[in-house]
């Protein structure tokens, strides 16, 4: 029942990494700070006072960064191969008691695979409420995703079956509607 917590916890932390880098990060941290969550000894390191505090700095520079218009732009660019790693990451290091093999499996797969996913699909839709208000939109888009990434985050650490469950339909539903995208793209060019 421990790993499937931490696998759900895990996976979780991962998909919130594609809303917001620093978000799931900053939750890991003081959840294992307050000994709400157990790390692997190998990456205790998140749970410490210093880490809380670089994590909430870098959250809230990071949330700030997606309010100003150019530089939203700019974010996703970086933003998209730090989510797969922070996924990677945040993964690993909910899993404490499996062999490395199936630890940096899991972390790389479902961890940065579900980040990447994510954080695919945000850059997704901050592209179209550019294309459609002119980047008017994309505030609320990026308010939107910081809730996402808290609430997320939160529901991973206080209820990680069900962050677990959410993420599943989350990603079936992006994996779905992507198909169905592309196999629509193919009809329209024969």
């Amino acid at each position: 029942m421990d790993l499937l917590l931490s696998i759900c916890l895990g996976v979780g932390l991962s998909a919130a990494c594609g809303f917001r880098v620093f978000i799931p990060l900053l939750a890991l941290s003081g959840a294992s700070q307050y000994g709400y969550i157990h790390l692997a000894p190998e990456w205790a390191w998140i749970g410490t006072t210093a880490a809380l505090w670089a994590f909430g700095t870098a959250a809230i520079l990071e949330i700030a960064a997606y309010f100003v218009p150019w530089i939203d732009h700019l974010m996703d660019g970086v933003a998209a191969p730090a989510a797969a790693v922070a996924g990677v990451l945040v993964m690993a290091s909910a899993l404490a008691n499996v062999s490395p093999l199936v630890k940096w499996t899991m972390a790389v797969i479902a961890g940065g695979g579900s980040a990447a996913l994510v954080q695919g699909s945000t850059m997704i839709a901050r592209g179209a409420s550019s294309a459609l208000t002119g980047g008017l939109g994309n505030p609320a888009v990026a308010a939107g995703e910081a809730v996402a990434a808290v609430l997320l985050s939160l529901l991973a650490v206080l209820l990680p079956v069900l962050a677990g469950l959410v993420v599943s339909v989350l990603l079936a539903f992006l994996v779905r509607k992507a198909v169905r995208s592309r196999s629509q793209g193919k009809r329209e060019r024969i």
